[in-house]
C-alpha cells in the first residue's frame, strides 16, 4: 500500500485544497492529511487565526472521500513522527528550493501546482473587505 503524506493548516476549506488532496489521492492508496494545531496556528499566523479550530478543520477533512486520515500534530517533531511512515510526500509549489521540514525522512517529495488565486489567508482577507 502506498502511503501519500500532506499536511498544513487548512483553515477555510476552498477549492484549491480540493484540488491538492484529489491530486495526493491520485498518487497512492491511503492519503494522511496532518494539520497545525490551533496554538501552533496562532504562532505561525497571528492570533486572530485560526478561524476554524483544530477538530473542526480535522472533521472537515475527515468528511472528503480522498482523505483516508487526519493527524493534528503541534510540533516539528511530531509532523516528522507522521511522516516517517510514508512513502511520498505532497507539496504547495511554493515550496519548491526551500527546506520541507520531514524531506530527511519521506523518500519522494512531489509538487503540486498551486492555484494563484486560492489562499485561506485571501478567502479571509475577501470576506473581510465586503
Amino acid at each position: 500500500m502506498r502511503k501519500v503524506f500532506v499536511n498544513g493548516t487548512f483553515d477555510i476549506l476552498h477549492r484549491g485544497h480540493l484540488e491538492l488532496l484529489e491530486f495526493a489521492k491520485s498518487l497512492g492508496d491511503f492519503l494522511i492529511v496532518a494539520i497545525d494545531s490551533d496554538r501552533r496556528v496562532k504562532e505561525l499566523k497571528g492570533p486572530t487565526r485560526p478561524i476554524n479550530t483544530e477538530y473542526e478543520r480535522k472533521q472537515m477533512l475527515e468528511a472528503i472521500r480522498w482523505v483516508d486520515r487526519v493527524y493534528v500534530f503541534d510540533s516539528d517533531a511530531e509532523l516528522v513522527s507522521y511522516i516517517t511512515d510514508c512513502d511520498l510526500m505532497v507539496k504547495g509549489s511554493d515550496y519548491r528550493g526551500r527546506p520541507i521540514v520531514g524531506q530527511d525522512v519521506c523518500p519522494e517529495i512531489v509538487f503540486f501546482e498551486r492555484l494563484e488565486d486560492y489562499s485561506s489567508s485571501k478567502k479571509i482577507e475577501d470576506i473581510i473587505s465586503r
